[in-house]
């Protein structure tokens, strides 16, 4: 199962992430359907019912759209399916935050969207899962093994791409590149950045029965565990490895359901790190959600390689560059994090800990 997710990155980061070759070769940045940049909030404690980014084809909602265009939307968690006949989609009986591979064509909710091609990607950092242990439950967060290839690494001579110097100039370049024709503009310099976990759901379109702005929500699609994670839970989202599966996944015109389906494999591609109970209450929206813990003394975790990548290029961002998460957070707890932020430790914990890191807006 996929109960809670992170993605903490601003509008136009998730917009980079998502870059993709199109079937020219021509790498292209999937630009947010029109006021979806709006709707989404960064978060690192995302539950269902909050709006996620959603990568999908641009023919959805364009029929003249090349085939192979993508487009970002924000969408609901929890699929409302289009014949649903109440007015409030709340009172909506059974959960539809997940559905399952192996039924998935047995149950009308799922069925008839994934007959209708409309199969799209859910972007995240990463989610949590819990892991029972008598009548405790442990949490874990869960993500892609990041790896250091050669456009990642950084020279010391070289400027931080998320230095405050590099973030004014690339303003700068967008203001430039604005000027330019789509063909010139469409190719984005690589992302260098976490990256993120593509998860495959299904989604559907509802109008309220009344009249109103139809509200598109999705589900996401899983499997059984993989075998590093079967200890924690016996599901996992379906996860798509590689641009080449989310760009079979989501081209519904040329690989048709059936076929589609056979995507939906359990993959040992996934790592994770256990972090502390803080996430359990989802209204709990801060770095404390993210931080490794050891199992043993619940004593902050040393950083993994992969963690450490994720930390230390968002911890060079411009704090200007975030907005204040929503949190429920007592005085109490306020006070012991700014006495935690004085320990020596990590890169990790560092921008846990410190530099007032909020989650990013655009």
């Amino acid at each position: 199962m996929c109960g809670r997710t992170a993605c903490t990155l601003a509008p136009d980061e998730v917009s980079r992430a998502c870059s993709y070759r199109n079937r020219g070769g021509r790498r292209r940045q999937p630009r947010w359907r029109d006021g979806d940049a709006d709707k989404y909030r960064p978060s690192y404690n995302k539950s269902p019912q909050s709006m996620s980014p959603v990568l999908v084809s641009q023919r959805h909602f364009d029929k003249s759209a090349p085939v192979d265009e993508c487009v970002l939307a924000s969408m609901r968690w929890g699929l409302i399916p289009a014949w649903f006949k109440e007015n409030d989609p709340s009172k909506m009986q059974y959960s539809t935050s997940n559905c399952r591979s192996e039924n998935i064509l047995e149950k009308k909710s799922y069925k008839d969207p994934l007959l209708k091609g409309q199969r799209c990607v859910i972007m995240a950092d990463g989610f949590y899962e819990w892991r029972r242990n008598g009548k405790e439950k442990q949490p874990f967060f869960i993500y892609f093994a990041q790896k250091k290839g050669p456009s990642q690494e950084k020279k010391e001579d070289q400027h931080d791409l998320m230095s405050p110097t590099c973030i004014k100039e690339s303003s700068e370049m967008r203001e430039f590149s604005s000027g330019l024709s789509e063909k010139e503009s469409e190719a984005p310099a690589e992302w260098t950045g976490w990256r993120l976990l593509t998860m495959a759901g299904v989604f559907d379109c509802w109008t309220p029965p009344g009249g109103g702005e139809p509200l598109y929500t999705y589900s996401v699609i899983t499997v059984n565990a993989s075998s590093n994670l079967q200890s924690i839970h016996d599901r996992m989202p379906a996860i798509l490895d590689g641009e080449e599966e989310v760009g079979r996944w989501l081209d519904f015109g040329e690989v048709k359901s059936l076929d589609a389906i056979k995507l939906l494999q359990s993959k040992d591609i996934l790592t994770f790190h256990p972090v502390s109970s803080f996430v359990n209450n989802s209204r709990n929206n801060s770095p404390e959600c993210l931080r490794p813990v050891d199992l043993n003394s619940k004593k902050e975790l040393k950083a993994t390689a992969s963690s450490k990548m994720m930390m230390s290029w968002l911890s060079s961002s411009s704090p200007s560059k975030r907005k204040e998460p929503d949190t429920n957070e007592t005085k109490e707890e306020q006070d012991h994090s700014a006495k935690t932020q004085c320990k020596p430790v990590g890169r990790l914990q560092l921008w846990l800990q410190g530099a007032n890191k909020k989650p990013r807006t655009k």
